[in-house]
């Protein structure tokens, strides 16, 4: 059986993306590691530095010696492992991709909402060159919550909420289509509904991945 190795930086998505890659890739077999210090050291150094980009390609090499494939679920870490996956033997995909993919087909006023702007530099640059590659011209409106994430790892989730609520209330009206560059933030737009469509990573991520390896792994 092919298995999907998959690398996280938050412990809580292993068991949240399982039933989604059960669902779409039926007859993989999956291989969650975890690595919380590659996010921890992009948010205190507040970008990925060589150290960590080492850290990242060790993991990266030693999950393609264990797997067919290589999902990385941290968008923090998506655009150097597009770079650094060039170098690993077997694919390795970044989960936001596939969101890119589908903001880019909805609209042509996109906007990006991040906590983190160690997610909001590469999410921009992402959306860019997909839209690029499409032949597409968008135009881009990115709002950092400041503080938000802060508030999240303290535990204050409720207020996070308020914070993201407030400022996609600002961004929205401006925009076709809102990209939320962490999936943390989607609960903070539980029940927006009526305003733009609000994408997250893991479901169009996850079926972009699906698409290209049940291509290259027909069961």
């Amino acid at each position: 059986m092919p298995r999907l190795a998959l690398l996280h930086t938050v412990p809580a998505l292993a068991s949240a993306l399982r039933p989604r890659l059960e669902h779409a890739l039926p007859g993989w077999t999956f291989l969650d590691i975890v690595d919380e210090s590659l996010l921890a050291d992009a948010i205190r150094n507040g970008e990925l530095r060589d150290g960590t980009k080492a850290r990242l390609a060790a993991r990266l090499h030693a999950a393609g010696e264990e797997a067919d494939a290589v999902l990385v679920t941290c968008s923090s870490l998506g655009e150097a492992a597009d770079a650094l996956g060039a170098d690993v033997r077997v694919p390795v995909f970044r989960i936001d991709r596939g969101m890119a993919q589908q903001a880019v087909r909805q609209g042509r006023r996109i906007g990006i909402l991040a906590t983190l702007p160690t997610t909001l530099g590469p999410t921009e640059r992402l959306v860019r060159a997909t839209a690029d590659a499409a032949g597409r011209e968008v135009t881009l409106e990115a709002r950092l919550c400041e503080g938000a994430f802060a508030r999240l790892a303290a535990g204050d989730r409720a207020e996070h909420d308020v914070m993201v609520r407030a400022a996609f209330a600002d961004l929205a009206p401006q925009v076709d289509v809102v990209v939320l560059a962490q999936a943390s933030m989607a609960n903070a737009l539980a029940g927006a509904a009526g305003a733009v469509p609000v994408l997250t990573s893991p479901e169009p991520g996850i079926a972009a991945v699906a698409a290209t390896l049940n291509a290259s792994f027909p069961a």
